[in-house]
């Protein structure tokens, strides 16, 4: 069973994921959280495997709360943030703060089990829509300066080929079709790749990549 903790300080909305995912055989709603500072309680003391965790709420944000939670790998929980459009400015930080994908408010009942899955299975989530802005939020940044950025030499030329792909929304099978590998050796070359950088997930690594400048948007 998937264990999910349910963050947003709107209880008509925590009931509504709640009666979702409560109809899955394979999850299990075992808390909710009305703020920030009752997630990080709560999910330190239920140890869920997914937190779906709000942005706005009192008390305590949900980016700080995530920050919280996952720094020195204080919970073993991964945070899926519930966004809406608004909230463009705060996804960069949520991404920083260690949360592994996004899911939108506005996205059909019917996709929510199954980005709980993705995220449990600890594969990153992000909408395409959110993917966009990401990357027009990176065009408008200044480029970095000449010269490796540091944590790159760890990296053998194969591997910062994968983690080029990876910056650029490739899949596992994609980036082994591209690169003539199998699934598998994609899959070692990935974990050697987060391992190396010290990074969470896929997500992180491409924010890795824009922010070292490895990959330029729109090429």
């Amino acid at each position: 069973m998937i264990r999910v903790l349910l963050a947003d300080d709107q209880a008509l909305v925590r009931g509504g994921f709640r009666s979702i995912l409560d109809g899955q055989d394979d999850i299990e709603v075992v808390g909710e959280a009305a703020d920030g500072v009752e997630a990080i309680d709560r999910a330190l003391t239920l140890l869920p495997d997914v937190i779906l965790m709000d942005i706005r709420m009192p008390r305590m944000d949900g980016i700080e709360a995530t920050r919280r939670l996952l720094d020195g790998g204080r919970c073993p929980a991964r945070v899926l943030i519930l966004t809406t459009f608004d909230e463009d400015e705060y996804i960069h930080q949520a991404l920083r703060a260690g949360a592994s994908g996004f899911l939108l408010k506005s996205a059909p009942p019917r996709e929510l089990a199954g980005a709980v899955r993705t995220i449990a299975a600890g594969e990153a989530l992000l909408a395409p829509e959110i993917t966009r802005r990401m990357i027009e939020e990176y065009v408008r940044r200044p480029r970095p300066g000449p010269g490796r950025p540091a944590g790159l030499e760890a990296l053998t030329p194969r591997e910062l080929e994968v983690l080029g792909l990876i910056a650029r929304g490739r899949s596992n099978a994609e980036i082994g079709a591209e690169l003539y590998l199998s699934e598998a050796t994609v899959k070692t070359h990935v974990t050697r790749v987060l391992a190396k950088l010290g990074l969470r997930d896929r997500i992180q690594a491409v924010v890795f990549a824009y922010e070292c400048g490895l990959v330029q948007p729109g090429r």
